[in-house]
């Protein structure tokens, strides 16, 4: 069950990741048709919250193999 939430971490960091990736191209202008192009706002708010979600893939990731090096001794 463990295995199963952490897995869930991952998919989380990478969806906060890829959002944040969006924000920062929003941010910078280069994906219009939205509030946040052209915002300066949201080209500092994206590359946090792409640090953000790679923190939380690497803590899970982390955690998975611990849990697995835990199993097998």
């Amino acid at each position: 069950m463990k295995q199963v939430g952490l897995t869930g971490l991952i998919v989380l960091g990478a969806l906060a990741a890829l959002a944040g990736v969006v924000w920062t191209l929003q941010g910078l202008g280069y994906i219009g048709g939205s509030f946040m192009s052209g915002a300066t706002l949201w080209a500092v708010i994206g590359p946090i919250v792409v640090l953000v979600g790679l923190a939380i893939i690497v803590l899970a990731l982390r955690g998975l193999r611990r849990s697995g090096s835990q199993r097998v001794g």
